[in-house]
């Protein structure tokens, strides 16, 4: 007799109608020499051609009945007679006995080629539903894959260093106005202290930012930005260092290093190492060192590195312990802990200098990105609160995705019933077609995961001009391959877990017999599902609506001056020497209605100071003030509003160089109630006080303006402000500004910035957060009633009998509208309600982080709910219409 999977193998095609005559007469020998196997298949016949509604199912069921009880009494498998009145008495089923016959297993190659073959089947028989849920789970995995790409982006932000685990930031604190404060910056002969006094510091290297240094590059000029740092800095960082030695790159005065990109711009392809550039216009420096591209990940972006030493002959080098201007790293030896250098470095600046009373800790390597906030000299957030949401948002999505691919698999429960029960029938158990239906999904994953990363990528670029930073998939990571795999089986398996238990569960004689009925009740997991869905949702758009709101409301927060028209250019090459001649030229042009000269420009604040002292301080109180210098017309060339007094002005008042303006803020702080004419010190310096102005926001707008003095000066200049003439268009007034500063700045490119648009990034950050939020929040509600709708469209198929009827006894398509839309409204609703405690509770929370916030009206959540009834009930009512307008006698042919 030949193999029983040949003749099985014959039976499906037969079943399949891809048997061939000869095939066909083959099997029909075969079975006559087998009778138990030709029951079977007669009864598998039966079974195949019966309708959607079971019609004749109960003869056949009887049949199987009696084939059963048949088998207890001859295992052997003898066919018994079939007597019209049913199965004999006191027989007992193996199926009442909670016995089924036995699994016939096939091999494994076998398996997976039916697996493959049944799925591609279903997946062609319901071509909408399929792509539906294909698309679904490939949107969901899209919008997953992009936000874990910036979570591992951040992740891993400079841990790529071959000793992280003992590289330190040194960072100070102190009590400042009864708090406890923390900043990055230090004094600059710090480093040479840790050097040589403390063993416990194998390496160290401060870091001070320049932009204003130019490179010659025959006729033209580059400007670039790059780092004065010590030559340590190269053997602490693990950079990735194309020619020349880490250890002495930056040893020798006027060497340099350049990454691969500036020297690709100042020698094109040849070989730099050793040749000679011209930096800052007439300072020569030897090539000593070639960095590859920097990974995007890390707090380092330059374009060069220049030795320390060149601080001196500039005269930017300062040997005060008052002034924290520089960032300071050090490399522990091995063995050190964290707590011991702290206790050991904790004192250093006091002892130095007695009258600083800040004190220095360490922040570690892996903290820098993801814990840069502080509070009370404890790292408690930072970009790790942006990582969480962005977690969480991607979580959120993929389940919105996966859902929807349960709700449908579900829904069509009723066609793949009958396909259960038979399988049941020929012996396959629960756990089989629990893997039957897992393998299912996971194809579909895998199908949408393929169409997933094409999105990802092609979506990549768009993504980094969005949130201004630069992200990669990692194709040649091995890692990110088995983690794409991992993602995608852990998706189908979420995805089809619920489906597959729940199809599994059906008990053949009600499914054949055709009294199985899909659930309707009150409460379903399919309705729990739904609103679960929607409930993540309408959340969403919630959060994105109340975020965008903060950001309107900060950047329409009055800043104290007039932006219009407002620009300033960095002090740079030849302009400070020209300071005067540059003035007078450009208020000779027309081109400007104000000018001003200051440390720094009105949107930055680059100095701070703790030491001022006055009549009437609480004894042993500090305050911290942004500390702004300026010679003349700062208020009245940006609209500051002067509220006491008058400005400072050292041309007309020579003493005003000593000279204070307090801003609203300051004052408060001070206590002045008659402020003009007080004097205020810093060590031996005495300033009086000669104006106050209205508060003006030089820092983040969603905080208190920070107390700030405005003192008098004839050096230390940073930036020119100055407004342009409104009578005159833009384009004019800058190129009459551009030729003045060609005439006296030759060789310097003319760089300017508009200070509104300066003053706009300071909300990048929410603005990243409130894009990224709209984005997936409307990319989860698309999902949503993308299945809603296929829900819905199934839902009304299925009831079309049911509405053919509905129509014959008089009902209206408006009723039969009402009838299926008020199931998937009620649904709407309650995911509504339950979202709006959600969205208020987490907004509430992130609000409360700022000073200046907005509140969470009741009216987005009107408008919200609204909107997400009004969009379903058209999504769910264009079906019920649609099916509603069938001619009855069409829908009732078969009957």
């Amino acid at each position: 007799m030949k193999d029983k999977d040949y003749i099985w193998r014959l039976i499906a095609r037969k079943l399949s109608g891809e048997a061939t005559e000869e095939e066909l007469r083959e099997l029909s020998a075969l079975l006559e020499e087998d009778g138990g196997r030709q029951f079977s298949l007669q009864l598998l016949e039966a079974l195949w051609g019966l309708d959607e509604n079971g019609e004749g199912a109960d003869e056949a069921v009887d049949r199987l009945q009696l084939r059963l009880d048949a088998l207890d009494e001859d295992p052997l498998g003898a066919e018994p007679a079939t007597p019209r009145g049913g199965r004999p008495a006191g027989a007992v089923s193996a199926w009442s006995a909670g016995r089924r016959p036995p699994a016939r297993w096939l091999p494994a190659k076998s398996v997976l080629r039916t697996q493959f073959k049944t799925t591609y089947r279903n997946l062609l028989r319901s071509k909408v539903f399929s792509l539906i849920n294909i698309l679904g789970l490939a949107l969901g995995m899209a919008a997953a894959t992009l936000l874990l790409i910036v979570i591992r982006n951040n992740l891993t932000y400079d841990r790529f260093h071959k000793n992280e685990d003992r590289i330190y930031q040194v960072m100070d604190k102190a009590m400042i106005d009864g708090r406890l404060e923390c900043w990055g910056s230090t004094p600059m002969p710090l480093a040479p202290v840790l050097r040589s006094q403390y063993p416990e510091v194998e390496r160290v290297a401060r870091t001070e930012w320049v932009g204003s240094f130019l490179f010659n590059v025959g006729d033209d000029h580059l400007r670039a930005w790059g780092y004065l740092t010590d030559n340590d800095f190269l053997s602490i960082f693990s950079l990735p260092l194309q020619e020349g030695d880490p250890a002495t790159a930056l040893a020798r005065p006027h060497s340099i290093v350049l990454t691969q990109a500036l020297s690709k711009k100042i020698f094109g392809d040849a070989d730099p190492l050793g040749k000679t550039v011209s930096l800052d216009s007439n300072q020569l420096f030897t090539v000593t060192g070639l960095l590859k591209p920097v990974p995007a990940n890390s707090r380092f972006s330059f374009s060069y590195l220049v030795p320390w030493s060149y601080m001196k002959e500039i005269g930017w080098e300062n040997h005060d312990w008052i002034n924290n201007s520089v960032i300071t790293y050090v490399l522990l030896k091995p063995g050190v802990t964290e707590q011991t250098a702290d206790r050991l470095f904790s004192s250093i600046t006091a002892i130095n200098d007695p009258s600083v009373a800040n004190q220095l800790f360490l922040h570690p390597i892996k903290k820098w990105r993801l814990y840069s906030n502080f509070v009370d000299g404890v790292a408690t957030g930072g970009m790790i609160n942006f990582v969480k949401t962005l977690g969480v948002l991607a979580a959120f999505i993929l389940l919105i995705a996966c859902v929807n691919y349960m709700n449908l698999s579900t829904a069509r429960s009723m066609r793949r019933a009958r396909e259960v029960g038979i399988r049941k029938v020929m012996g396959a158990g629960k756990g089989a077609l629990v893997w039957q239906f897992l393998g299912e999904s996971i194809l579909v994953a895998a199908m949408g995961g393929l169409i997933a990363l094409g999105v990802a990528h092609l979506c990549m670029d768009r993504f980094d001009k969005l949130i201004d930073e630069t992200f990669t998939i990692p194709y040649t990571d091995p890692w990110f391959w088995v983690f794409a795999v991992g993602f995608v089986l852990f998706t189908g398996m979420i995805a089809g877990s619920y489906p597959a238990f729940y199809l599994s569960s059906y008990q053949p004689i009600q499914v054949l017999k055709g009294t199985f009925k899909s659930a309707f009740g009150l409460v379903t997991p399919r309705k729990v599902l739904v609103v679960f869905q929607f409930t993540i949702a309408i959340a969403l758009v919630i959060c994105t609506i109340v975020i965008y709101r903060q950001v309107w409301f900060a950047r329409h927060r009055d800043a104290g001056y007039a932006q219009e028209n407002l620009l300033f250019i960095y002090i740079n090459g030849d302009i400070r020497k020209n300071l005067a001649a540059i003035e007078t030229g450009m208020q000779t042009s027309g081109a400007i209605t104000g000018f001003t000269k200051t440390n720094a420009p009105v949107t930055d604040a680059w100095n701070d100071i703790s030491d001022f002292h006055w009549t009437g301080q609480p004894a042993g109180t500090r305050q911290d003030f942004t500390y702004y210098l300026e010679d003349r017309n700062f208020a009245s060339t940006i609209g500051l509003r002067v509220l006491q007094g008058r400005d400072i002005d050292v041309l007309r008042y020579p003493s005003d160089t000593n000279a204070l303006v307090l801003t609203e803020a300051a004052l408060h702080t001070m206590g002045f109630k008659k402020p003009l004419g007080q004097v205020v010190t810093m060590g031996s310096c005495r300033f009086h006080v000669v104006g106050v102005v209205k508060d003006f926001i030089h820092g983040s707008p969603y905080y208190p303006v920070w107390p700030t003095v405005i003192a008098g000066t004839t050096q230390f200049f940073g930036a020119l402000t100055f407004r342009l003439n409104p009578l005159r268009n833009t384009e004019e007034n800058l190129a009459r500004i551009e030729e003045v500063f060609k005439k006296y700045n030759p060789g310097y490119p003319f760089e300017y910035k508009f200070v509104d648009e300066e003053y706009g990034h300071k909300f990048r950050e929410e603005q990243h957060l409130g894009t990224l939020a709209a984005i997936f929040s409307g990319l989860a509600i698309c999902i949503s009633f993308l299945g809603l709708f296929a829900l819905a469209a199934y839902m009304a198929e299925s009831r079309i009998r049911e509405i053919g009827i509905r129509r014959v006894l008089g009902a209206t398509i408006a009723n039969i509208a009402t009838l299926l839309s008020k199931d998937f409204m009620k649904l709407i609703v309650i995911a509504f309600v339950i979202a709006s405690p959600l969205a208020w509770w987490a907004m509430h929370a992130w609000l409360s982080e700022y000073t200046y916030r907005v509140s969470v009206s009741w009216w987005l959540f009107a408008l919200t709910g609204i909107a997400s009834f009004t969009i379903a009930l058209c999504t769910v009512a264009y079906q019920a219409v649609r099916s509603a307008r069938v001619s009855p006698a069409e829908s009732l042919k078969v009957e």
